[in-house]
């Protein structure tokens, strides 16, 4: 039996695939390089280069692989970007999605675990945030990811599968043995950008918005290191394959920080300056957003490893020196 990556030469699916072959599962990945890097698949996993709309090749490989579990990355993830595109992103995060589910159905695919994200819940009016909240979200992105979770929801009800929707927050950092990390051109990510600023491979960066409700006046966020996220959904498949219900549940922290506190934190890891720009605020950004993980380390039994935002930058840091010498 095989586990289906989608998404799998992404940022947080390259991890995922690490992880899973780690853990000794078979993996198959389907991706259709528009933002991924084939470079970024172990040798180990096989890759089909595909769109995951392309329902024939899908089924095609889950028959031959023997695929029991999918996990669900790919899709579209910049925020701003949903809010000047919002048919794009109800194409690639919902439509192709239904389309994936359908076949996961069709084939008796008793396992689904889906990479949703705090974005459902907009800006929240209480923090930390619980997965019973009102979700509203600010933006297209946030919209098109909770369709998602509800058809999940309805299909699971119907038919003979079940799925974890994972909630997560700000996804930063880089695998701990340097073999994959935020690789994507023009990333938006914070810590991403500062860490491309910090080595020189960008002359500035900018914070949007600075007149915030918040007590330097920029937003906040709860982030998480993708190691520790990637774990939690290999937890969460091994919750589903004991039998356990259908879930949807956070993935953070419980602590968030001012994008000033981020920026300070990598300027005092890297042991440099370098210029920072204010701008004026981002359409589709909430104000401040910190996970309630309760539920997550209840369930899954997860114990984050490395819940410290210094580690989390100096592992991004350092897979961005890592890029500058592969790039070379």
């Amino acid at each position: 039996m095989s586990v289906l990556v989608t998404g799998g030469a992404g940022y947080i699916g390259s991890h995922m695939v690490w992880k899973l072959l780690d853990a000794g599962e078979d993996v198959v990945v389907i991706d259709n390089l528009s933002t991924g890097f084939d470079w970024a698949v172990p040798a180990e996993a096989e890759l089909v280069a595909a769109d995951i709309a392309d329902q024939d090749t899908v089924e095609t490989v889950m028959m031959r692989r023997g695929v029991d579990a999918i996990i669900h990355f790919a899709g579209s993830i910049i925020v701003p970007e949903s809010v000047t595109d919002p048919l794009g992103y109800y194409l690639n995060n919902t439509v192709k999605s239904r389309a994936l589910i359908e076949s996961a159905v069709r084939l008796g695919v008793p396992h689904f675990i889906f990479s949703s994200t705090a974005a459902v819940y907009g800006t929240p009016e209480m923090v930390p945030v619980v997965e019973e909240a009102q979700t509203r979200p600010d933006s297209p992105y946030g919209t098109s990811k909770l369709m998602t979770e509800w058809m999940l929801r309805d299909t699971s009800a119907a038919h003979d599968i079940t799925y974890a929707a994972l909630r997560y927050f700000n996804v930063s950092g880089a695998d701990p043995r340097m073999r994959t990390g935020q690789s994507t051109r023009g990333a938006t990510h914070l810590i991403k950008v500062a860490s491309e600023t910090a080595t020189g491979k960008r002359p500035y960066m900018e914070i949007y918005g600075t007149d915030y409700p918040t007590p330097d006046g920029t937003c906040i966020r709860d982030y998480i290191h993708v190691s520790d996220l990637v774990e939690a959904h290999y937890l969460a498949l091994q919750r589903l394959r004991s039998g356990g219900e259908s879930i949807v549940a956070n993935c953070g922290y419980g602590r968030g920080y001012s994008v000033r506190e981020v920026i300070d934190t990598v300027k005092k890891t890297v042991g440099r300056d370098f210029e920072v720009r204010l701008n004026g605020r981002r359409p589709g950004d909430a104000v401040a957003i910190v996970a309630n993980a309760d539920l997550t380390r209840r369930e899954f039994h997860w114990e984050p490893r490395f819940d410290d935002l210094a580690t989390i930058i100096s592992h991004a840091v350092e897979w961005e020196n890592r890029l500058k010498i592969r790039n070379n």
